[in-house]
């Protein structure tokens, strides 16, 4: 029953955050949805004794990649009315997207997945199965292809964001390594009589 209860609760805020993450104005408030949303995904791994999901949820995402959406949002100069100004011509284009994800949604609900008959119960399994190390064996023996394909794919993203970042700047001071070993003693100090 308390199950249920807190099932429920971390289920409907991590909808209302999610809601929140796509209807907000704001996209400093669109992060703090979503952080919220990473919150209660974390607190519903915790209840499927993924503990260590639910931790690396909280760590990964909420510790370092919102802290880092919310300095490159503060460090963006975002000009809204310059956003505003295209809405209309998009405007018939999402509005057949909206009404194709409401048909989806409705055919989904009333497929019969979801009807009231025999529910699924989350089965709890003893202290002498590690689940850290049953992910590591899936992940590393039936899911090890996808696995090194999505670390490939991030890295040539980190060294591709790096490359876009990299800019030859004027106004910029840069290090010439090879001037400041060949300095000599006369080209930096002067005497001076007083």
């Amino acid at each position: 029953m308390l199950e249920t209860v807190f099932f429920n609760l971390f289920g409907g805020l991590s909808i209302l955050a999610g809601i929140g993450v796509v209807l907000s104005r704001n996209t400093m408030h669109s992060v703090l949805f979503l952080i919220l949303c990473f919150f209660n995904a974390a607190g519903l791994f915790f209840m499927l004794d993924a503990e260590f999901l639910g931790v690396i949820l909280i760590l990964i995402y909420v510790g370092a990649v919102m802290v880092l959406f919310m300095f490159v949002i503060m460090m963006l100069e975002v000009n809204v009315a310059k956003l505003k100004e295209g809405v209309v011509q998009y405007l018939p284009l999402g509005g057949m997207i909206a009404v194709l994800l409401l048909i989806e949604f409705v055919a989904a609900s009333s497929s019969g997945v979801f009807a009231q008959g025999d529910k699924a119960v989350a089965e709890h399994f003893g202290r002498e199965v590690n689940n850290t190390a049953e992910i590591g064996q899936i992940l590393y023996t039936k899911y090890l292809l996808g696995f090194e394909i999505a670390a490939i794919i991030l890295l040539v993203a980190l060294v591709g964001a790096i490359v876009l970042t990299i800019r030859n700047r004027k106004d910029a001071k840069y290090q010439n390594i090879n001037a400041q070993v060949k300095v000599r003693r006369e080209d930096r100090i002067r005497k001076v009589r007083m």
